[in-house]
């Protein structure tokens, strides 16, 4: 499953690295905050010299658009998620998608303010003074 998200870079964790039956491998996570309502706080990692490498050329506070897979898998009876990053750009709320510009503001002319009437002239809506009469069709 590939997902996006956009979010400020806030914080890169220590490289971790080691040998495994594969051989050397390196690994890094980092945190970034979305740009919601209710902005949260979501822990990524990448994989592998060269993606590590790739995460030091981003600074916190910058923009980032992130491309990742959700895995998960078990371990002794626990499950572990991880989000895994496999493409990580820069980008700008106007620039991306998923912010669209806000919407132009228009300015339309302003109404014209009506005037106090003169004393003997009679308000719309106003009710005739003991005329007698009734507009009411019914």
């Amino acid at each position: 499953m590939a997902l996006e998200i956009v979010g400020s870079l806030i914080k890169k964790t220590p490289v971790q690295s080691g040998t495994s039956a594969r051989g050397e491998w390196q690994k890094q996570e980092f945190i970034i905050k979305t740009q919601d309502n209710f902005p949260k706080e979501v822990c990524f990692n990448v994989w592998g010299a060269e993606k590590v490498s790739e995460l030091t050329s981003y600074t916190e506070g910058e923009l980032l658009k992130i491309s990742f897979n959700v895995e998960s898998r078990e371990y002794n009876g626990r499950w572990y998620t991880d989000l895994r990053a496999w493409r990580i750009e820069r980008t700008t709320p106007e620039g991306d998608s998923t912010y669209p510009p806000a919407p132009a503001q228009s300015f339309s002319q302003p109404k014209p303010v009506a005037t106090a009437p003169q004393s003997s002239e009679q308000l719309p809506g106003d009710l005739p003074s003991d005329a007698g009469e009734d507009d009411l069709p019914f």
